[in-house]
């Protein structure tokens, strides 16, 4: 179900490791009036990372779960689901959780777990993807939110924003205006699921009712 069993809001964990600017794109998003979705909790496995105090700011439960702390993969996944649990999401959100999540992880949120990339998938899975578009001199690039699957960066495409690459584009000034689009497609995508409309089949994406192309939805920019 997308919807918490009490007919509120659509409850989400989301995972961070990092400064939190697509938590914080979701918390703003959230805090409007017609939001469908609720932010329950944020969990980071890096103790020091900033996007702790963006939720505590916003007086959601923050909690770090450092996966320093434990001897393997599995472990640290275990506890981590163990937390995630506790808060009964109806929808947990990767937003620059910096972790390879086991197959036993995927499968359990199977269908409620969502991750953002910074490229067009297919193209560009993995780190440094501003700077591999620049080397192949893509003349357009851009961001996906997408279901998670076990295989890395590969889950369904649910929405991508692109724009043209500039003849001066560095990787940072790329990442900067990438950023922008990741801050209102991310929201879009929760939105959509908390209220319904989307849904993984199989290995598609279905929203009202209908298959997504294998891209997405797509926005020009």
């Amino acid at each position: 179900m997308t919807r918490q069993q009490d007919g509120g809001k659509c409850r989400v964990v989301v995972l961070i490791s990092g400064s939190g600017t697509n938590l914080q794109a979701l918390i703003d998003a959230a805090a409007r009036d017609d939001a469908s979705f609720s932010v329950c909790s944020v969990i980071s496995n890096k103790p020091g990372a900033y996007g702790l105090a963006r939720a505590g700011d916003a007086g959601i439960a923050a909690v770090a779960i450092d996966h320093r702390d434990y001897g393997d993969r599995e472990t640290f996944d275990r506890a981590l689901m163990e937390e995630i649990d506790c808060h009964r999401p109806d929808l947990v959100v990767l937003a620059g959780f910096m972790r390879i999540l086991t197959p036993e992880f995927v499968r359990h949120y199977s269908g409620r777990l969502l991750n953002i990339h910074p490229s067009l998938l297919p193209k560009y899975q993995g780190l440094n993807t501003h700077a591999r578009a620049l080397e192949a001199g893509d003349p357009e690039h851009g961001v996906t939110v997408h279901f998670v699957t076990e295989e890395l960066d590969g889950g369904p495409t649910i929405v991508q924003a692109a724009i043209p690459v500039k003849d001066d584009d560095t990787p940072d000034t790329l990442a900067r205006r990438i950023q922008v689009q990741e801050h209102v497609i991310y929201p879009l995508a929760v939105s959509w699921f908390a209220e319904g409309r989307l849904r993984m089949v199989e290995d598609r994406c279905q929203l009202d009712g209908e298959f997504l192309p294998r891209s997405g939805h797509r926005i020009e920019n």
